[in-house]
């Protein structure tokens, strides 16, 4: 692995990608409620002013009017932070589901990367509230090139999808030319069978960082991006449960109905060697402060998941 990685803030790359796919396709149009500065998509705005729909702090008709459009043709991506286009709109999202319609919702800001503003802003159960709902795709990419290339992923790919972006720096890992595939998860490192972290893109810099320090140790493991939660990598999974001895999902994200969730159900009730260990936020809310200090102090560390290991070892 690259050691020296240029950190960049992945929703950064939203507003450009939609620009230069939207040049080729007249179905794309935008939605926003009341935050394209803060995702990026103001731009989107200046190039299309005709195809870009400002609907104010009204989350739940923007997803209502999103679905319209899809319904008569159009190709509609409704962009904001997390707790807004995913943790406001669920009624309006199930029943866009529900008729299949291709709505594509991006959540920035994702977990508690908008964590000055208080828990109010947080966004720890979005993967949980989108993937129990059928016919719903859940993308987690990670670092800025990743999350470009899952965008028109997400435009091609038919039906409803959500995607949950991050707003603090990630690492660069990814090249230009990469190629997002929905349904495969991605390995990113592979030292040997002592471990695998498993991770959700907004938990990139930590899974990185705790993979780094296992491996300094002398542990020998696998780092594996878990690109999309739903349709999940289940063949990645059993996998990797057969290979190591601990599996720990890293994820910027309540344990309850997350990542953890999704990969122990995988497993659950089949008898592989791998035990499953979350590391993330668990069943409560948090303060208000900066991300990184609210990362820190409820445990979602690079120490945090290097201890899960260490101690299993023992």
């Amino acid at each position: 692995m690259n050691e020296q990685f240029v950190s960049k803030i992945p929703k950064d790359s939203i507003g450009p990608k939609l620009i230069e796919l939207a040049e080729k396709d007249d179905r794309i149009v935008v939605f926003s409620s009341d935050v394209s500065v803060s995702c990026n998509v103001e731009m989107f705005n200046k190039r299309f002013p005709n195809r870009f729909f400002e609907m104010g702090i009204a989350e739940q008709s923007t997803m209502s009017s999103a679905a319209g459009i899809a319904s008569e043709g159009f190709i509609p991506v409704y962009v904001a932070l997390s707790i807004f286009s995913c943790g406001m709109t669920w009624p309006q999202m199930r029943q866009m589901c529900n008729n299949n319609l291709g709505v594509k919702i991006v959540g920035t800001h994702a977990g508690v990367d908008d964590g000055q503003d208080g828990s109010g802003h947080h966004a720890t159960e979005d993967i949980a509230m989108s993937r129990i709902i059928p016919r719903m795709t859940v993308l987690t990419p990670s670092d800025e090139t990743e999350v470009a290339a899952a965008v028109e992923a997400m435009i091609r790919y038919p039906g409803p999808v959500y995607m949950r972006v991050a707003r603090e720096d990630q690492p660069v890992i990814h090249g230009k030319d990469y190629v997002f595939t929905i349904g495969k998860a991605e390995e990113i490192e592979n030292t040997g069978d002592d471990f695998a972290i498993v991770y959700e893109g907004t938990a990139l810099k930590q899974a990185i960082d705790g993979y780094r320090l296992l491996t300094q140790s002398g542990l020998k493991g696998r780092l594996v991006s878990i690109r999309t939660v739903k349709p999940i990598d289940r063949e990645c999974i059993e996998e990797l449960a057969d290979r190591v001895g601990i599996i720990v999902t890293v994820e910027n994200h309540s344990i309850v109905g997350g990542l953890y969730g999704a990969v122990s159900e995988v497993l659950a009730g089949k008898t592989h060697k791998a035990v499953v260990h979350p590391v993330g936020f668990k069943d409560e809310f948090a303060e208000s402060g900066s991300s990184q200090d609210i990362k820190e102090k409820y445990g979602l560390t690079a120490k945090a998941i290097a201890d899960a290991v260490t101690s299993f070892r023992k």
